[in-house]
């Protein structure tokens, strides 16, 4: 059964810290070189924010790049959900901050925390306010510093990351135009393939926590390779069928930008041309729930992206959990 919400996407914008660390750069920090990167991932170098700079930093930046493209009044806007495994502390949430920051003081908000999938679940869950008529204006952003969970010595998960935020504005739809359908689920089998051990619950933060590197990403990268590939391409190819289109119906697939061969292992299963499939994690690496808002943006500017356009999204992150999001482009 198609899910089709009253909400569209009447903007985006998108932000990236400037210092820019290549794959030149890893080889002098780590045991690796630029041509092992390049074939294994597709990554050429990755936005790095400073110490000083926080996820809340970026996703104010790329609010307010919003806000100003949109000409929208921060006071217009009714709810603020970020999602992010990157807050910039337990509480209060990451929302409560870009809320203050951007002076949007009729909103409230929330964080939402689906790893890479983040972003999709905050654009379905933001979506329903609208449709259902609760909300006119609700800011959806996507925002990680995930180079302050990595260990730089581990080349088999420092070099696959950069740090980035990317936002939409959701306003309510007319006819054949936003939100047609999604799909998402949850496999919690997964969650002991990619994760972050230390800083919950469950092991607190401690001299042995951090001794033994429990505060950053830990990952087996031929599990979530092939749970990624086949899932955002079973979930695509659903979410087009139940719709009543093909391939061919297709403008552009934004797949999330975790590795170049996990992108075009889907593709080719969806059986997509390259000329619809939305890439730039050669620029950007994975920045976790800002990658399909950046891929959004850069497709906009790339003039990829029109009124009318069909658009499909797909994700899978750690939990594992995936996402996919069937749209009219609505500008």
């Amino acid at each position: 059964m198609s899910h089709r919400i009253a909400a569209k996407i009447s903007g985006v914008a998108g932000y990236v810290p400037p210092k820019v660390l290549t794959n030149a750069d890893l080889e002098k920090m780590v045991a690796t070189n630029d041509e092992w990167i390049r074939t294994r991932t597709g990554i050429c170098e990755r936005h790095i924010a400073d110490s000083a700079t926080a996820t809340s930093h970026l996703a104010v930046e790329a609010a307010n790049l919003l806000l100003a493209q949109t000409k929208t009044d921060p006071a217009e806007i009714d709810l603020i959900i970020v999602a992010s495994v990157t807050p910039d502390m337990m509480f209060p949430a990451t929302a409560c901050l870009v809320q203050d920051r951007i002076g949007a003081k009729r909103a409230w908000g929330f964080d939402l925390s689906a790893a890479c999938s983040g972003f999709a679940y905050a654009l379905t869950v933001g979506a329903q306010f609208v449709g259902s008529g609760a909300h006119k204006k609700v800011l959806v952003i996507g925002s990680d510093k995930m180079s302050s969970i990595l260990d730089y010595s581990d080349r088999a998960t420092c070099i696959l990351f950069g740090d980035g935020a990317g936002a939409v504005l959701l306003e309510p739809a007319g006819e054949n135009e936003g939100i047609l359908d999604f799909e998402h689920d949850v496999d919690g089998s997964g969650g002991q393939y990619l994760y972050q051990p230390g800083g919950g619950s469950l092991n607190p933060a401690s001299a042995e926590t951090i001794a033994k590197k429990m505060h950053v990403v830990h990952q087996e990268g031929s599990q979530v390779f092939k749970y990624a590939a086949r899932r955002m391409a079973e979930m695509s190819a659903k979410l087009l069928e139940r719709n009543g289109f093909t391939k061919d119906d297709l403008t552009l697939l934004v797949p999330h930008q975790a590795n170049l061969r996990i992108i075009r292992a889907a593709q080719e299963r969806l059986g997509v041309d390259d000329s619809k499939v939305m890439v730039n994690i050669d620029r950007f690496a994975n920045t976790t729930a800002g990658t399909i808002p950046l891929g959004l943006r850069d497709a906009v500017e790339q003039g990829r992206l029109h009124k009318g356009d069909l658009v499909l999204i797909a994700t899978v992150g750690a939990g594992y959990t995936t996402g996919a999001v069937l749209l009219r482009w609505a500008y």
